[in-house]
């Protein structure tokens, strides 16, 4: 008989959260240990199931991390950075399987959780779909196989209600160029746009972000020669892709070792 793993939701009562532990509940092998939201949130103390539409858990939202890092065999947090890195180091301290997706994180928070890799097992992606992923790995190759007379950019749509900008999975798409061109990403950042209509190609890479309405996500690659444009294009129509992905990687990272992975090292692609 299979064991049941336990899992935390941190930001459990946000968009995310809530589809986090839905997905949780339909999966026999998984069960709900904790929700968990700040200390000072509303719902604290609440019935999760009064909140979260279709959920049989009767656990109560709660601000109390390390109770239930403590009963848990992994931790998925979409919230943000600062949180994130707060929850990767008690995440290491306990022993429990992180996955983070969170996205908008500087360069020192990443070492941060780099840090915490050392101790247990991470997982931290930009986009936890499998498309987007797939995306990512063809912008690489595609990067990879056009000369420097091909100029790119990267195009992304999101609800108006996402805070940061490029997304997470925008700055996946530029990372793959820059690795396609064997470059430092950071040096080939362009000019970032936000709801632009039209935006130009550059020497460096140009982001476009557009908010509107409730998009789930919308993101588009262009190489351009001049004489040519070669577009790869992912539309997001369930954020059920989302959940779906972090909770598989949640499963693959159990019983591996400590260290900081991707969605690429779940997805096996080379």
């Amino acid at each position: 008989m299979v064991k049941t793993k336990r899992i935390t939701v941190v930001g459990a009562s946000g968009r995310m959260g809530q589809m986090l532990c839905r997905a949780v509940e339909e999966k026999p092998d998984l069960e709900l240990a904790g929700l968990i939201e700040i200390a000072s949130h509303p719902l604290i103390g609440v019935a999760a199931k009064e909140k979260i539409l279709g959920l049989k858990s009767a656990l109560n939202f709660s601000s109390d991390v390390e109770e239930a890092l403590s009963l848990s065999d992994a931790v998925i947090d979409f919230t943000n950075p600062e949180t994130s890195v707060k929850i990767a180091n008690l995440a290491a301290k306990h022993k429990v399987v992180s996955v983070i997706g969170s996205t908008g994180f500087s360069q020192l928070q990443l070492k941060e959780i780099a840090k915490s890799a050392s101790k247990v097992t991470i997982i931290r992606a930009g986009n936890m779909s499998l498309g987007v992923n797939l995306l990512v790995y063809l912008t690489e190759i595609a990067s990879r196989s056009l000369n420097n007379n091909f100029l790119s950019k990267v195009y992304e749509v999101h609800h108006k209600h996402k805070i940061d900008h490029p997304s997470g999975t925008a700055l996946m798409l530029g990372k793959g160029i820059a690795i396609g061109k064997n470059k430092d990403f950071y040096n080939l950042v362009g000019k970032k746009y936000l709801n632009k209509k039209n935006f130009p190609y550059g020497k460096k890479i140009n982001f476009n972000s557009i908010r509107k309405g409730e998009t789930i996500g919308e993101h588009e690659v262009k190489f351009s020669s001049g004489k040519e444009i070669i577009t790869l294009n992912h539309e997001a129509f369930d954020r059920a892709l989302y959940s779906e992905g972090a909770l598989t990687a949640a499963k693959w990272l159990m019983g591996k070792k400590p260290g900081f992975y991707s969605m690429r090292d779940v997805l096996n692609f080379k």
